[in-house]
């Protein structure tokens, strides 16, 4: 017998939803905090935090590829790429707004990212890792050798910082709060795309993709928009490293930009709300952290994060279903 709450279509959205626990929020008010207390001391910790909430964007972006849909790809630094050189091209030879050369940028990564996935989507597994893998390789090498279009390695320098209308925003302290609510805006967005009928589908191919084809959904369709979606996500983080720094070279969106968002995402928790944050900010703390330790930073850099994958397999923000009630869980 199937019961009135199974068949409601309005009671199924919302027990789909999955609130944050207490350890959850805890964990962004710290994050938060973490925020507030850069904003105030101000230096070097300003460019920490700011780069900090540019690879949030795109690990977001990343979550909801590798995370809710469960598909790996090790190519998403090309998008990146391209939101990097569209904002730089765009305003340093042509004059554009920020704005608007951020939203152009997006568009062409969005295009490329639909041209790119449909052949490519078609392949599963590790051969679908390694051909997005190639994708960035590709795109870094096209960032070096196209010098009349890239400036090779002497890159692009003198990029606008953020704004519209002939508005930019200067001041560091400034600039760390226009991220923030982008970060938090891109977040909003994700989490209803997460618990829209779209984002259940995501989550049932990452599932079993025979199981959520079975059930009617259309699974190389839910995967293409999802690597669309990540692609944008990917090049507005690429946009605003530009508009931020205000500097790029081929190396920002090279192959190591893949191993960052990788550890950020694994850190904070892949596929969980908030594990994309959580995880741009401790693995972006971390090596500010052991700086002290002079030529052991890396080594204990590396301790940490392989203690945290070891005991934390499920990311830091999943840290919380160990205090939580056994009687509650069986429940």
């Amino acid at each position: 017998m199937t019961s009135p709450s199974t068949t409601s279509p309005e009671p199924a959205a919302r027990t789909a939803r999955v609130s944050l626990d207490r350890f959850q929020i805890g964990l962004l008010v710290l994050c938060g905090l973490l925020t507030v207390g850069a904003l105030i001391y101000g230096g070097y910790l300003l460019t920490v935090f700011q780069l900090a909430m540019i690879y949030g964007v795109f690990c977001i972006g990343l979550n909801f590829f590798m995370g809710y849909t469960g598909q790996a790809s090790f190519g998403q630094n090309a998008f990146a790429c391209i939101g990097g050189y569209g904002s730089a091209i765009l305003c340093v030879q042509y004059g554009w707004e920020p704005a608007l050369a951020m939203i152009v940028s997006m568009v062409v990564a969005g295009v490329a990212a639909l041209l790119i996935g449909y052949p490519t989507l078609r392949l599963r597994g590790h051969y679908l890792a390694m051909a997005t893998f190639s994708l960035g390789l590709i795109t870094y090498d096209i960032s070096i050798h196209w010098t009349s279009l890239t400036q090779g390695y002497m890159g692009y320098s003198g990029i606008p910082p953020l704004g519209i209308a002939g508005f930019g925003i200067e001041n560091e302290r400034w600039k760390l709060v226009a991220l923030v609510v982008l970060l938090g805006f891109a977040f909003w967005i994700s989490q209803r795309m997460r618990d829209s009928r779209f984002g259940r589908g995501l989550r049932a191919i990452s599932g079993s993709e025979n199981g959520a084809a079975a059930l009617g959904i259309r699974v190389p369709r839910f995967k293409l928009i999802a690597f669309v979606i990540a692609a944008l996500y990917a090049s507005a983080a690429g946009s605003l490293f530009a508009h931020t720094v205000g500097f790029i070279s081929p190396e920002v969106f090279g192959p190591q930009m893949s191993i960052i968002t990788f550890t950020m995402l694994y850190v904070g928790g892949v596929g969980t709300m908030i594990g994309p944050i959580v995880g741009a900010i401790v693995a972006s703390l971390l090596p500010e952290i052991f700086r002290s330790v002079g030529k052991f930073q890396d080594i204990a850099y590396a301790v940490v994060l392989l203690g945290m994958l070891i005991y934390a397999p499920k990311g830091l923000s999943s840290l919380g279903k160990l205090f939580r009630p056994r009687k509650r869980e069986e429940a």
